[in-house]
């Protein structure tokens, strides 16, 4: 979307169905791991950790083909100078997504919590863009699509974020031996 690049957005789409036979691919280990070895304490914790952390990747992969669709649509017409709206809410969807992959690999609790708490600014920041965007839609009706395909890439952006905190929850579980869902 940012470099309006059509073969960027044609990879993102044609990546998804990898990550969908990865998903599949990990379920059946994690599965396989379960019943062959039936793993107690820790170990059980990781392998239902794994098996919960697969679904979430996939979806960020849905959103990020969700993403490269409306950015195909946006690259038709000429840029909109509120795309930049969109930059900080990507940069910290990205963090988050990156944060809670590392957290997960080193069973990293503090990070898992501090990747929790932010989860709130990202969509105070989402919801501000779309604030702006529908202000927009209304003073400039002929980039109403445009607008729209905008406020649709934000939501992506936003539910990466929450798909990270699920990521970082699971990441938690583990080492911690704790659920830390839905937590105040």
């Amino acid at each position: 979307m940012l470099q309006r690049d059509d073969s960027l957005c044609t990879k993102a789409i044609a990546d998804d169905e990898e990550v969908d036979q990865l998903e599949k691919k990990i379920d059946k280990g994690g599965l396989e791991t379960l019943i062959r070895y039936q793993p107690v304490a820790f170990d059980l914790r990781q392998v239902v950790s794994v098996i919960r952390l697969s679904p979430n990747i996939e979806r960020v992969a849905d959103e990020a083909t969700n993403i490269a669709e409306c950015a195909r649509k946006l690259n038709r017409h000429p840029p909109l100078a509120e795309v930049n709206l969109i930059v900080p809410i990507q940069a910290h969807a990205i963090s988050m997504f990156k944060d809670s992959i590392d957290a997960f690999v080193r069973e990293d609790v503090e990070l898992v919590r501090e990747i929790v708490s932010r989860d709130k600014q990202l969509d105070d920041t989402n919801a501000s863009a779309n604030r702006q965007l529908t202000e927009r839609m209304m003073q400039d009706r002929d980039q109403l699509r445009g607008y729209l395909n905008l406020i649709l890439i934000s939501r992506c952006l936003e539910r990466i974020g929450d798909h990270a905190t699920n990521i970082a929850e699971d990441a938690g579980y583990a080492p911690a031996a704790e659920d830390i869902r839905h937590q105040a």
